[in-house]
């Protein structure tokens, strides 16, 4: 019952909410993607052909993200929805389900193949999904949305591949970065403590123990036993320095800090790193590239003996 007042909802806001734009109206396609970090890599990859807007804001966690009556309107106004999927958004599926019936819409994971993912648990929501802190799975990712974007708009393929040529390369070396700089962190026995399950794709591809207080989802609930657990880690790694996250309250991975200072252990709270989205538009990270180099220089600088 629940879910189809949902569908009835969309369906009026569809018809009778702010009129949809025309094409004659619209100077340019309008793709909306649910990220900034996703809307960053899109635009690099449409480039002057279309105008990509994020769904969500600069700082919103997407795990908790529910979709006003304007979020839904823009939705349905869209040429393109273009989403992470891998339960990302996890409470937006269903409206998902119900502009895949009229809309055009892009899921970018389907471009991971499914040995590379990571999961927690054999359920279909325990995937992690957050691949965009392995450079090649993003990378991966967008090639996908590349070649999504050309089949909704053959006319635009040959700026959608040159584009795309580009913005991988950077990718690229963004990733030759990362390794250098964590293989030095690394030959100083040094292991990455957050305060959410965000970096086990950074950790996996990059050869980093990472561990965290809080699972794959901020909606999780950290309790004592994760703490003490946490904490016994910092005393046998000797860990200089934890990370709290830019879409979460700081409050419970300072509270490791304070554990391990209960312990003789003393640990620098930094950051915050940027996990599920970019920092605000025209700052160091307000792009991928920008948010991932951050994030690098934050990490390296703060564990580096």
């Amino acid at each position: 019952m629940r879910k189809g007042l949902f569908f009835f909802l969309i369906s009026i806001i569809s018809a009778l909410g702010c009129r949809p734009i025309s094409d004659e109206e619209r100077e340019k396609p309008l793709i909306v993607a649910t990220t900034s970090i996703l809307a960053d890599g899109i635009q690099n990859i449409v480039g002057d052909n279309a105008d990509v807007v994020a769904l969500m804001p600069a700082g919103v966690d997407p795990h908790l993200y529910k979709a006003s009556v304007r979020d839904l309107d823009l939705l349905t106004q869209a040429d393109m929805v273009v989403y992470h999927g891998l339960f990302l958004e996890g409470k937006m599926n269903e409206i998902f389900e119900k502009l895949a019936l009229t809309q055009s819409l892009i899921n970018v994971s389907k471009g991971i193949p499914a040995e590379d993912l990571l999961r927690s648990g054999p359920q279909v929501h325990a995937v992690d999904p957050h691949v965009w802190f392995d450079v090649k799975l993003w990378s991966k990712a967008l090639a996908y949305g590349a070649e999504e974007l050309i089949k909704w708009k053959p006319e635009w393929e040959s700026s959608i591949k040159s584009n795309s040529e580009e913005y991988l390369r950077k990718l690229r070396d963004l990733d030759a970065l990362a390794q250098t700089r964590v293989n030095e962190l690394k030959s100083k026995n040094q292991v990455l403590v957050t305060a959410h399950d965000a970096f086990a794709y950074f950790g996996k591809s990059y050869g980093m123990p990472v561990y965290s207080l809080q699972g794959l989802s901020t909606l999780s609930e950290p309790g004592l036993k994760d703490l003490t657990e946490l904490v016994k880690i910092i005393q046998a790694h000797q860990v200089k320095a934890i990370f709290a996250e830019q879409t979460i309250s700081p409050k419970a991975i300072r509270a490791v800090a304070n554990g391990a200072a209960e312990k003789n252990q003393e640990v620098k709270l930094a950051g915050p790193l940027f996990t599920d989205s970019l920092d605000a538009p025209g700052t160091p990270a307000g792009t991928y590239l920008g948010m991932f180099e951050t994030n690098l220089s934050i990490i390296y600088k703060n564990l580096l003996p």
